[in-house]
């Protein structure tokens, strides 16, 4: 979720509800905003705009309508799929998520089934880095769009077993080529 400063790093001093505030707490500080932040909120927000799979109308269930694949899967970084026990480790500190483009149940407003391509997310809450194996069985190449850290040296693209080192506390988001 964005919210309007969050592309400048305006934190608001930790005030979640400025909006009564006519303070530096609310205030736009226009002159210092972080350009590399700023182009990295536009890439995010392309990737929404072009990519269905992003702007679901209906909830996730884990489930295919049909034969194909489940809408949503969560993977450890081990690149196999997570068991219920899995989410109650203290040391879970990562996860990768796949999000199928073929599965969205929602139409257009001509009644067409919307389809988009697949995403995996590969989140990494750890303070120090993690290596991802990129998960077998939802296709068999993934390329590399976009990064939470500016330093890291992605692939362009990733195949099934692939291992990817994803540094600490960041995102890296792959489309299904």
């Amino acid at each position: 979720m964005l919210l309007g400063g969050d592309e400048f790093g305006r934190s608001q001093g930790g005030n979640n509800n400025a909006w009564c505030q006519d303070s530096e707490i609310s205030w736009f500080e226009w002159e210092t905003a972080d350009e590399q932040l700023q182009a990295y909120t536009r890439r995010l927000i392309e990737l929404r705009r072009t990519e269905p799979v992003f702007r679901r109308r209906d909830f996730l269930v884990g489930e295919a309508e049909g034969p194909g694949l489940p809408d949503v899967v969560w993977f450890g970084c081990d690149g196999q799929e997570m068991g219920n026990g899995e989410w109650e480790r203290e040391d879970a500190h990562a996860l990768g998520v796949f999000l199928n483009g073929d599965e969205i149940p929602s139409h257009d407003r001509e009644g067409n089934p919307i389809e988009g391509r697949s995403v995996l997310l590969l989140f990494n809450a750890h303070h120090e880095p993690i290596a991802f194996t990129v998960p077998d069985g939802l296709g068999d190449e993934w390329e590399t769009v976009i990064g939470s850290d500016p330093d890291a040296d992605y692939p362009a693209s990733s195949r099934p077993g692939d291992r990817l080192d994803i540094n600490s506390r960041s995102l890296l988001i792959l489309r299904r080529d």
